[in-house]
């Protein structure tokens, strides 16, 4: 027999607000592996809302290299990185890491937001943290942590930032994400690489959403801006998106590092990510590296093109996007669940992104797409939205 739970009024009236305005979460379970062509609900259907950008999720050589490395090093980590929890394939991810972006040392996190919580929360100094005002949750809630000031500037807008920047009688930690993951598009990241070494700043990127996908051999927004680990000393990244698994890292110099092995929280105190998925990440980091990474790249800017050049027929605005997140506007949350459920009666895949994710009154479709769609997974998904939109204005 279940217990009866005695929730409280406050619970119980949150969640009223949320169903009252269309902005209730809930769970949906896939019945197949993180692949385009996805079962939800016994039901098929094209997915478009998967971070998964190259494909990689999915690739045999990922699972092969996974199994290899839990058959000789078993499943769990089994302790933090300082304790026992750092295994070979540990080190060697942090080695081929390292090299590939041209940084010193770098240092693995179980979790993308466990990464920006660990790191500004250890490197936020009395000068506290500025941030773009559309940065990720978790590099918001870094700055929380550390009970820092925080102080948000106006958009990719980099004299937003320098008059927060001059204001301050110390110097901090400036930080923006390199791809926006609501909106897609790059910030200025040169502009502020210079801002910041003006003002005796550190600067801080979390690059999730462009690793892998943009860039020169899929280095990214780094290599896209010109940048280098002089020029962007704390770079952050994550492998469940275009890597295709799960877990993350920081990229920076010896001091930093060992400074963040002192005094990083999240890094300290929890165990290690598994060493099976550390070896399908350095499987992915290969890919990546390879002229089949060249090729998924270069098939994943095709689909941006084409669905660009499709939707200008449509009522709508698209976002100035290049990358993979190709947003669609609706505004309110109750008619971007409607379009989203119509997209579903033909089979798309592709959840509303509502407030408090996005900005009130900008409740939207997130269409990301990845290179494992095909040409007709395109067609599909352009002539259904022609279809919903055009019958939604």
């Amino acid at each position: 027999m279940k217990p009866a739970f005695n929730t409280p009024d406050w619970v119980l009236a949150a969640l009223q607000q949320r169903r009252q305005h269309d902005l209730m979460r809930r769970t949906v379970t896939l019945a197949s592996p993180q692949v385009p062509h996805a079962v939800i609900d016994g039901q098929d259907y094209t997915s478009f809302c998967s971070n998964d950008y190259l494909g990689l999720a999915n690739h045999p050589e990922l699972v092969r290299a996974m199994q290899a490395s839990a058959q000789q090093y078993g499943v769990g980590g089994g302790a933090s990185h300082l304790v026992c929890g750092h295994l070979a394939p540990h080190q060697q991810l942090e080695e081929a890491l390292a090299d590939w972006l041209g940084y010193e040392r770098v240092l693995l996190f179980s979790t993308g937001y466990m990464a920006n919580l660990g790191v500004i929360s250890a490197l936020a100094g009395k000068g506290g943290v500025v941030q773009d005002k559309l940065n990720h949750a978790s590099l918001i809630d870094g700055a929380l942590l550390a009970q820092a000031p925080l102080r948000r500037y106006l958009h990719a807008d980099v004299v937003s930032a320098e008059k927060l920047l001059s204001k301050s009688a110390n110097s901090g930690l400036l930080v923006t994400d390199g791809v926006f993951s609501m909106d897609g598009d790059l910030a200025p990241l040169s502009a502020l690489s210079r801002l910041a070494a003006e003002h005796q700043w550190m600067f801080m990127v979390d690059d999730a959403h462009g690793l892998g996908c943009l860039g020169e051999n899929g280095r990214g927004s780094l290599s896209l801006e010109g940048l280098d680990s002089a020029s962007l000393p704390i770079l952050v990244g994550t492998f469940g998106k275009a890597f295709g698994t799960a877990g993350a890292f920081v990229a920076t110099s010896h001091d930093y590092a060992d400074y963040l092995t002192q005094f990083a929280r999240p890094y300290i105190y929890t165990t290690a990510m598994s060493p099976a998925i550390a070896g399908a990440s350095l499987a992915s980091l290969q890919v990546i590296q390879s002229a089949e990474g060249q090729e998924r790249r270069e098939q994943l800017a095709s689909h941006v093109s084409y669905f660009r050049q499709r939707m200008q027929s449509l009522p709508i605005t698209l976002m100035a996007s290049d990358t993979a997140i190709q947003p669609i506007i609706i505004g309110d949350s109750k008619a971007a669940i409607q379009v989203s459920d119509a997209l579903r009666s033909l089979g798309i895949w592709c959840t509303a992104i509502r407030p408090p994710t996005v900005p009130a009154g900008s409740a939207r479709l997130r269409i990301t797409l990845s290179a494992a769609h095909s040409e007709a997974d395109l067609v599909l998904l352009c002539d259904s939205l022609e279809q919903v939109l055009t019958t939604e204005d």
